[in-house]
């Protein structure tokens, strides 16, 4: 009875070493680099864009509005991607409860007594196209291939410096999160932010927008979906130091309001 009680509980301690070790093979093959996700689309940029109307469909019309299409269908380019959110947040609508709402655009033109924005077409397409502009990097760029973003250390981890589609000057960086009170030793992300004075690159936003999700890979480009919306707490998400007008705002800032104001 002793011999088959032994034989039992080996059997079972066995078994349990090889179910931990089957389960953390399966999840070393998530830890590789790419990760079981297939991040390839057999599409275009703006083939990946319209198949997800849900998330892009304004996007998509802004993209027709600025005569784009073929900037996203033919050529190569890195997209930092708004979402519908973002140009929803962007226009408002007026004596509305949306947070910030004595940023939004409708309510601006309702407060000067102009037309407010009623169709994406009101706002003229040279200015949906240098804002769109700025969300594009020609090329194509993974996360792998940016350079480490440390907001506490700016002058050893600057991110890296590169010219948007329309020739503003962007800060894009991968900052490393901690995990566990160790820095460096979190998940790795993406963000972007316009240069407050491209003369002096020094001078950049103490602040990005971040990216949810990065390098989806169509056929003729990268895609990083930035992060839509999320509560400041702390004006941080992870390391990430946040800004609304760079998150909530199309064209990171607030000269898009100035632009179509003047012009309406």
């Amino acid at each position: 009875m002793r011999n088959f009680t032994k034989k039992y509980i080996t059997l079972i301690v066995c078994s349990v070493v090889l179910t931990i070790t089957v389960s953390s093979c399966s999840k070393d093959k998530y830890y590789k680099d790419g990760g079981l996700a297939n991040p390839q689309f057999n599409g275009t940029v703006l083939q990946y864009l319209q198949s997800n109307p849900v998330k892009f469909d304004s996007v998509v019309q802004v993209i027709k509005l600025a005569g784009m299409e073929e900037v996203f269908s033919k050529e190569s380019i890195t997209f930092f991607a708004p979402t519908d959110e973002v140009i929803r947040r962007t226009i408002g609508i007026v004596n509305g409860k949306i947070p910030l709402l004595q940023y939004r655009l409708n309510q601006n033109l309702y407060d000067l007594n102009r037309d407010t924005i009623k169709t994406l077409s009101d706002i003229k397409p040279a200015i949906w196209k240098k804002f769109l502009m700025r969300y594009i990097i020609k090329g194509k760029y993974l996360l792998k291939d940016f350079p480490q973003l440390d907001f506490d250390l700016r002058p050893l981890y600057p991110g890296g410096y590169y010219y948007g589609y329309n020739g503003d000057l962007l800060n894009v960086g991968v900052v490393f999160n901690s995990a566990n009170a160790i820095r460096y030793a979190g998940y790795r992300q993406l963000c972007i932010a316009p240069l407050i004075d491209p003369s002096d690159p020094t001078r950049t936003y103490f602040s990005s927008a971040p990216v949810a999700t990065s390098d989806v890979q169509p056929t003729n480009g990268v895609v990083h979906v930035l992060v839509e919306y999320t509560p400041l707490k702390d004006n941080k998400l992870g390391d990430i130091r946040l800004d609304a007008s760079m998150m909530e705002i199309f064209g990171m800032g607030y000269d898009f309001y100035t632009d179509v104001i003047l012009n309406r």
